[in-house]
């Protein structure tokens, strides 16, 4: 349960179906500009605790006389940066799924918009960032700690009104901590490995503001510390934003007035449609005028993930594992030493529940500061840093699926992962990710092949959901559970299903489909209607035969 309250800000929750966020177009800036951090009291907000989520599955852990439980405590503190947002760009929220939502004759236009996205996969047209930002580290006044800071910000903004000013600051000041979840024991470094993540701030209602990071070390002779170029956006395209994060690395090392240009020119520019591209034109001293391209791949349901880390962390026997695990929506802790893959294989697991979207605590990089985070009793998919093992070990969790990237192994399990799928749709998509695995080329040609076997099982599994919708006089929907469950012929396809369907994972994904008045579109329909021809088929096939 939340404290909710209009407009407040969190990372501590993600309902993707929910996507807006605040774009002022004041007039840019290039002075730099330096923010306080949030202090520890402005970064607590209280969570009360409630009941194991209804779907959670496997038998309630037993804890011994005396140990702590989350039913005596009633409360935990999750130390979060709550930011409020009331001033909305309109074009920023025509563009969002909140306002697809909201309204539902738009939400009858577009009936997997919000569907068919764990990250935002917008059709285009509006701007690629709200900010471009320089975190570094600057030593505390009391101490031999750093602490991170924004210490250039593009654009600054200027005749804000008092709220949209304090609503400014309230994000920008949660940002550093996020920058450097590590914690504030730094020293000077001569050599530092580059690395390439992102974390999302998620609001109340579920929209979410991801940011891009790039931390690695600035030019110049000597030891000195790491800093991170973030850019904040509402939209999800890692691939497209870590090109962006390459210009603005370029740039910077030459001098900060060379990024203005260049990001100004960005911002100026629409936001690509899937398969489109967006050229800028670029002065850079001393190497003339450059021409960039930014090309949004044409499948944008997979645009916001990389699969060749988890790849390279786990088998796919495990993948099928954690699948299964957030089908049901356990709660999930990655470990990894660095960022890059912490990152990259959260977002990768999360895709694999295409076409529907993790509706939960969704933390890719846990701040030393959250990890608090890992004690709460509703689902979570959250990375933690290798380094904080042993605190997470030693805190009082509900029953986990704890997975050592580094490893690749499961420190703790609930026992029953293998069990959860029904056998021989397990054995279908472990069948199709062996197929031609190492005749792949491009990200784009490995992201389909993960990819693909996984929607093949919600096609066979939950495919038909269509067909139990009941429509009213008015167009509104009414979603028939017992004769859908029942219309499967495999008892392990209705013992797993019957479970599914209590899930928010399924429950927001057939309210869309209820508020939906006309046939849905897109890639998961596109596989369904394969999926049937190919079923008719192989029936006048068989027929034939007789």
């Amino acid at each position: 349960m939340h404290r909710r309250g209009k407009g407040a800000w969190g990372v501590i929750s993600m309902d993707p179906r929910h996507f807006s966020a605040s774009v002022f177009l004041s007039p840019p800036h290039t002075p730099e500009t330096e923010l306080k951090p949030l202090g520890k009291e402005q970064l607590q907000t209280n969570y009360f605790l409630h009941p194991s989520h209804p779907t959670d599955a496997g038998p309630e852990r037993r804890r011994e006389p005396g140990q702590s439980s989350w039913k005596q405590v009633g409360l935990i503190r999750c130390r979060l940066s709550c930011l409020t947002t009331e001033a909305r760009s309109p074009a920023c929220l025509e563009a969002s799924e909140g306002s697809v939502q909201d309204n539902p004759e738009e939400a009858a236009k577009e009936p997997e918009r919000t569907q068919e996205r764990c990250l935002s996969s917008f059709a285009g047209g509006q701007h690629f960032f709200e900010y471009l930002l320089v975190v570094s580290l600057k030593k505390k006044r009391s101490g031999e700690d750093y602490e991170p800071m924004i210490t250039y910000q593009f654009p600054k903004r200027e005749n804000l009104l008092r709220g949209q000013q304090e609503e400014e600051e309230r994000l920008l000041s949660a940002i550093p901590l996020f920058c450097f979840p590590d914690g504030n024991e730094w020293a000077p470094l001569t050599e530092y490995p580059r690395e390439t993540f992102s974390f999302v701030l998620t609001n109340v209602d579920g929209s979410r503001k991801i940011g891009y990071c790039r931390r690695l070390l600035p030019a110049g002779p000597g030891p000195r510390l790491p800093m991170v170029y973030c850019i904040i956006s509402c939209v999800g395209c890692f691939g497209l934003f870590s090109k962006i994060l390459d210009e603005v690395e370029k740039r910077h090392q030459i001098s900060v007035a060379v990024i203005y240009p260049f990001m100004q020119g960005l911002r100026e520019a629409a936001f690509p449609a899937p398969g489109k591209t967006v050229t800028l034109k670029s002065f850079i001293p001393d190497s003339g005028t450059e021409f960039i391209s930014l090309t949004r791949p044409l499948d944008s349901h997979l645009e916001h993930v990389d699969f060749s880390s988890l790849l390279q962390c786990l088998s796919f026997e495990q993948i099928l594992q954690l699948f299964a695990s957030a089908v049901l929506e356990r709660r999930i802790i990655f470990l990894a030493e660095g960022l890059s893959t912490l990152s990259q294989c959260i977002h990768a697991v999360a895709a694999l529940l295409y076409p529907f979207s993790w509706a939960h605590t969704y933390i890719p990089v846990v701040p030393k500061s959250l990890l608090d985070t890992v004690c709460c009793p509703t689902p979570f998919m959250v990375g933690v840093q290798m380094r904080f093992l042993q605190e997470v070990m030693e805190s009082p969790m509900e029953e986990v699926l704890l997975v050592n990237l580094c490893e690749g192994t499961f420190l703790m399990s609930v026992g029953d992962e293998k069990d959860i799928l029904p056998p021989k749709l397990q054995a279908d998509i472990l069948d199709s990710l062996g197929q031609g695995i190492s005749e792949l080329q491009t990200p784009e040609q490995t992201n389909e092949h993960v990819s693909g076997p996984f929607v093949q099982f919600f096609v066979k599994t939950v495919g038909h959901y269509a067909s139990y919708i009941k429509r009213e006089a008015n167009g509104r929907g009414c979603f028939q559970e017992r004769a859908f469950c029942k219309a499967l012929p495999s008892k392990a396809k209705r013992r797993f299903v019957k479970k599914f369907v209590k899930t928010q994972l399924f429950s927001l994904f057939i309210q869309e489909a209820e508020r939906s008045k006309n046939p849905p579109a897109g890639y998961f329909q596109q596989k369904i209607l394969e999926y049937e021809e190919q079923k008719k088929h192989n029936k006048s096939r068989e027929k034939s035969v007789k």
